[in-house]
């Protein structure tokens, strides 16, 4: 069982050890640090990084000297990884980190739909049904460009709509359909994330029905416990160890993880 998907304090989680030793204690082969990143040059994405930190590609090399050391003092696999905010116009501004970045693999996450971060219940109350709907539609469609853009190995919380009660259950079948095709032609896999899992929301991504409609494209899936501090990944690890093998799920590891190393 290896996690691709956790934080530490080179974004919103916590220290990088103390996640590594509860990675370690769970029982883990492996555990990805997948922190925050956004390099979007507008002003609201850099009043955000200034205020929140996310600043991963001004520390990464500074994180990879901390991972380096732990690798040395823990007997399991350490990534190097990175969670990028996408946004189709900031294509060639990620693709030119990345590739300077050299991480072990990068995950690429949709959070906002103009401007609105999709989590924040506020910002849908007040809409009207066909408003919210659109905004399911345009989630979706910045989703598709994401996975058809090839940047990303991972595409996390695939239906992240779901944890935000306004938009919960507006997803269509075709849309599901539509982003199933997406991935069945891309080298990025869709993650089961437990992020919310255990929480009041109960909460899994993806949900039931749009997993059912990847599994019927023959869509592979990876996992991540989407953990911020180490309390996090002992349960969540366990969840999702049981959740794959009741689904019969093989999960596969992210493209561009180097095994010589």
């Amino acid at each position: 069982m290896r996690d691709f998907h956790v934080h530490s304090n080179y974004s919103d989680g916590d220290f990088l050890r103390g996640m590594v030793r509860a990675a370690k204690s769970a029982g883990l082969e492996g555990v990805g640090f997948a922190d925050h990143c956004n390099v979007a040059s507008r002003e609201r994405h850099e009043s955000m990084r200034s205020v929140y930190g996310f600043n991963l590609d001004l520390t990464h090399e500074r994180r990879r000297q901390g991972i380096e050391r732990l690798r040395t003092d823990f007997d399991l696999e350490i990534y190097d990884a990175v969670e990028m905010d996408y946004d189709p116009r900031d294509e060639a501004a990620i693709e030119e980190f990345l590739l300077e970045a050299g991480f072990d693999y990068a995950i690429g996450s949709v959070h906002d739909v103009d401007g609105r971060n999709v989590q924040i219940t506020a910002h849908f109350t007040e809409m009207t049904e066909a408003e919210r709907d659109g905004v399911v539609d345009d989630y979706f469609e910045k989703l598709i460009a994401l996975v058809e853009s090839e940047l990303f190995g991972i595409a996390a919380h695939a239906d992240l709509l779901e944890r935000t009660p306004p938009l919960r259950g507006r997803a269509t079948e075709e849309q599901y359909h539509r982003v199933a095709r997406a991935f069945a032609d891309s080298r990025t896999v869709p993650e089961i994330n437990a992020g919310r899992a255990l929480t009041d929301a109960d909460v899994v991504h993806p949900s039931d029905p749009f997993l059912s409609v990847l599994r019927e494209h023959d869509v592979a899936v990876t996992v991540g416990t989407d953990s911020h501090r180490p309390s996090d990944i002992p349960e969540r690890a366990d969840f999702l160890a049981e959740f794959v093998e009741e689904a019969g799920l093989e999960p596969v590891e992210p493209d561009g993880i180097d095994r010589s190393r």
